[in-house]
């Protein structure tokens, strides 16, 4: 009898040995397959402060809209950035006077980093115009360095004030850029 326990021993220990070297090689080429996964990953995740002016009546209740280019013109416009990634809390009231307000989302990754934007109101709401102090952007994707800008604003978007424009343009890049498309867009100049 002991002949035999010995075989089956040998046996239970040998298939449980092979079974866990199997499932630690499904377990390692799993781990590959997700880091493969992560490296390819296409977005990246775009972090936008935004930040309103003291001025009495500088806040605002219409739906802003950023474009963020790089120096080759290539773009990716956020319309309604407070849809697309509002992180303050439920109820909270964002671009209202003295507010320093966090955005973040995914996005196309682009291939240089961010200096030149369009910042615009959609004028709606009862509080049309808006006092925008700054805005700050960073950018950070799967093995690309994180890059970040900030422009300052300083203006009104507001169709009863100087400079009497829903639309604001900042050009960091050192040339003039246009976005590319060949329509009829604005183009941006460096200041």
């Amino acid at each position: 009898m002991e002949i035999e326990i010995k075989p089956l021993f040998c046996y239970l220990f040998l298939t449980s040995y092979l079974l866990s070297i199997s499932i630690s090689a499904a377990e390692s080429s799993l781990a590959v397959a997700t880091s493969s996964y992560q490296a390819n990953a296409p977005d990246c995740v775009y972090s936008v402060y935004i930040s309103t002016g003291y001025i009495i009546g500088a806040g605002t209740d219409a739906n802003i809209s950023a474009t963020f280019y790089e120096a080759s013109g290539t773009g990716i416009r956020i319309n309604n950035i407070e849809k697309w990634g509002g992180l303050m809390p439920k109820g909270y009231d964002y671009f209202e006077r003295g507010n320093i307000d966090i955005f973040s989302g995914t996005g196309p990754c682009l291939k240089a980093p961010i200096c030149a934007l369009n910042l615009t109101s959609d004028g709606t709401g009862s509080h049309a115009g808006w006092n925008c102090l700054a805005l700050e952007v960073s950018v950070k994707g799967w093995g690309k360095n994180c890059t970040e800008h900030r422009f300052s604003i300083n203006q009104w978007l507001a169709l009863d004030t100087i400079p009497f424009s829903l639309t604001v343009l900042k050009n960091d890049c050192g040339k003039k850029i246009s976005d590319g498309s060949g329509a009829d867009l604005h183009e941006l100049y460096a200041m």
